[in-house]
């Protein structure tokens, strides 16, 4: 299926690539294969919580959701769009590294949606919501890897949810 629900994309989410200070100070050619291994076991064995990291980022998702419901007229589409983009990139760049790829792939689909969505009206702010209840279920839960089933089934209801919201709106 297409990640986009068959729609043109009307902006994409910004990924910003900061200056790599440390590569600058140590130079460039590669990395010894021991020192490579070293990073990968300690991203694998990671015992960090992603918890308070995630409850971060869903409360500005939450921010945005509720900016979104409480706009008027004058209110920026484009603005209001980007305060609940921003914290699902988040939330898509930091799943993975905490054993979290469920939550990843959930960003995702709402990072898709985002970006072709015209406006943040009521039926797109509650499929937004949707997506915020699912990633909180799943890091309230502890549910690490990709879910299993549930996941699928996760994945499959809110990607239903986008689409049902698409052919409304032809």
């Amino acid at each position: 299926m297409d990640p986009h629900y068959n729609q043109k994309p009307r902006r994409r989410a910004e990924f910003i690539m900061p200056p790599n200070t440390l590569k600058a100070k140590v130079g460039s050619g590669g990395l010894s294969d021991d020192i490579l291994r070293k990073a990968q076991t300690l991203l694998e064995n990671n015992t960090a919580d992603f918890q308070p990291l995630a409850e971060m980022y869903l409360a500005s998702l939450m921010e945005g959701i509720e900016l979104a419901k409480s706009g008027g007229e004058e209110q920026d589409d484009e603005y209001v769009i980007s305060t609940m983009m921003y914290p699902a990139m988040q939330l898509k760049a930091n799943g993975g590294m905490f054993q979290y790829p469920l939550i990843s792939a959930i960003a995702d689909k709402l990072i898709h949606f985002l970006e072709v969505i015209n406006e943040p009206d009521i039926e797109a702010v509650e499929i937004v919501l949707a997506f915020h209840t699912t990633t909180r279920a799943v890091v309230m839960g502890r549910i690490k890897g990709d879910g299993g089933t549930h996941g699928k089934e996760l994945l499959y209801a809110l990607n239903q949810a986008c689409s049902r919201y698409f052919e409304k709106s032809k």
